[in-house]
């Protein structure tokens, strides 16, 4: 178990290792791609808006001159300022306001062309509704009117300096009526809605959930999903830290992306200021706007995540099949193992014979267990051997140590025989002395008598040697001694 437990952990490393680099450069790549398509879609975007402002500015420059011969003809106004709107699908309205007393009978004159409906919002098929006013100022208060009477350039108008952007979120392209002598007469003010531009803007999206946002330097939103949001307040309003931080990057004039969070939801946002293109005759008035594609998280890294968890759940399912199949076949082949363990424990108890059965595997572990049968054969063989010669060891030590019983009775026997034989000597050898001493005395004894004596004494020792000498241990041991 802890041989499959090792090779499973072992393989799990690898493959974990393997799917992390893999799941970094995927993640990268779809990264990387994910910029691409969303900066080719915020192109696509800040194009299409610029095409709208071009198309107002040049259908405003087409009425501008159709127009110069008939300012006098305060009725014709209206009818140029109908066509205007009508011309245009993206136009709002458009409003010809002229400066104070320029008709005799009339101090303030504009004719003013918008479509409207009971909902507010413009479209190309709505109604045109004719005003003489518009918003709740004298159009001469108004900046659409001043800004382009005062430089005498043509420009759009940032509808958050005026009070009337609460009616309806717009924007103005404002173009000044001048005199030959470079004069200002009056303004043509042309409007486009921010919510049919936000709409408009929509239909183009790469993903199911991604939008397009436009805002201004002040962080006011000229294009939004949301219509209760443009010209409302400012983003740097926003409660979310990563989101007022990408607000503020776009405010500062960057490029990049950013991620953030929004009402709980992850996004990214990819910006960039917005260019209009350079066309002969155009406004070359600066627009400080930043472009804005958002994506949610899920619509960028949605199928690889899909992709990632369908990974993640095979490779779990791979690496389970795995440990089960390696635990099972290692088992399998483990099993002799097993088995000549059990053996090898039986035979270290003294079951030399215990019997190991021949292995049919080619292997290591088959050769293992043929050469441990013939380990376990050869060791009951030599054991078998070491007991015969261990029970002949002990019948010869009996033996031995009935000589050895047999050999200490006779050392005994002999000790014994030999102080016999010593005491026996003694008293004839005493005699001989004694006679000797007298001999040598010099006093008057029976000198025969003393040498016959002598005689007889050494006689019976030299019997008594001779005895000894012809005496062997084996008739002594034979005859059981004396």
């Amino acid at each position: 178990m802890r041989i499959s437990l090792m090779v499973v952990l072992a393989m799990a490393f690898l493959l974990i290792a393997s799917m992390a680099v893999m799941f970094y450069h995927s993640r990268k790549a779809v990264e990387e791609e994910a910029i691409q398509k969303a900066l080719q879609s915020l192109e696509g975007a800040t194009r299409c808006i610029d095409n709208v402002l071009l198309s107002v500015e040049q259908t405003t420059g087409n009425a501008f001159f159709s127009m110069l011969p008939h300012l006098k003809d305060r009725e014709k106004m209206f009818t140029y300022s109908r066509m205007l709107v009508e011309t245009n699908p993206y136009v709002a309205g458009c409003a010809i306001a002229f400066k104070p007393d320029f008709y005799e009978d009339r101090k303030y004159f504009m004719a003013y062309v918008h479509r409207g409906d009971s909902a507010g919002i413009a479209y190309a098929d709505s109604e045109l509704v004719t005003d003489e006013f518009f918003g709740h100022r004298l159009y001469t208060e108004q900046d659409w009117y001043k800004i382009p009477m005062e430089t005498g350039k043509a420009g759009w108008v940032n509808p958050n300096t005026s009070e009337e952007a609460d009616l309806e979120p717009i924007f103005t392209f404002a173009l000044p009526i001048k005199t030959r002598d470079g004069e200002p007469l009056g303004v043509i003010g042309v409007d486009i809605s921010l919510s049919h531009l936000s709409r408009f803007v929509a239909e183009a999206k790469p993903s199911p959930n991604s939008y397009c946002t436009l805002i201004d330097q002040d962080g006011s939103f000229i294009v939004s999903p949301n219509s209760d949001k443009l010209m409302k307040g400012s983003a740097l309003e926003l409660t979310e830290e990563s989101a007022k931080e990408a607000a503020q990057a776009m405010m500062s004039g960057e490029t990049g992306y950013k991620p953030f969070r929004l009402d709980g939801e992850d996004y990214y946002i990819f910006y960039k200021p917005f260019q209009r293109e350079t066309v002969f005759g155009r406004s070359e008035a600066e627009i400080k706007w930043s472009a804005g594609k958002i994506y949610p998280e899920d619509d960028i890294f949605g199928d690889y995540k899909s992709l990632s968890y369908y990974i993640i759940a095979i490779a779990a399912f791979g690496l389970t099949l795995l440990y089960l199949f390696s635990r099972i076949y290692i088992h399998r082949q483990m099993k002799p193992l097993f088995m000549l363990a059990e053996k090898a424990q039986l035979i270290a108890k003294g079951n030399y014979n215990e019997i190991i059965p021949d292995s049919h595997q080619k292997d290591e572990i088959g050769r293992l267990q043929n050469n441990f049968q013939q380990m376990q054969q050869s060791l009951a063989t030599h054991i078998g051997e070491l007991e015969r010669l261990k029970t002949r060891l002990q019948e010869h030590g009996e033996d031995l140590r009935i000589a050895y019983q047999k050999a200490q009775k006779a050392d005994r026997m002999k000790t014994a025989f030999l102080h016999n034989m010593t005491n026996q000597m003694t008293e004839p050898a005493q005699t001989i002395v004694r006679d000797v001493e007298a001999l040598r005395s010099g006093e008057e004894h029976d000198l025969v008598g003393l040498t016959k004596d002598i005689e007889a004494q050494g006689h019976t020792i030299a019997t008594l040697l001779d005895n000894l000498i012809n005496l062997s241990d084996e008739d002594f041991v034979k005859g059981g001694g004396i």
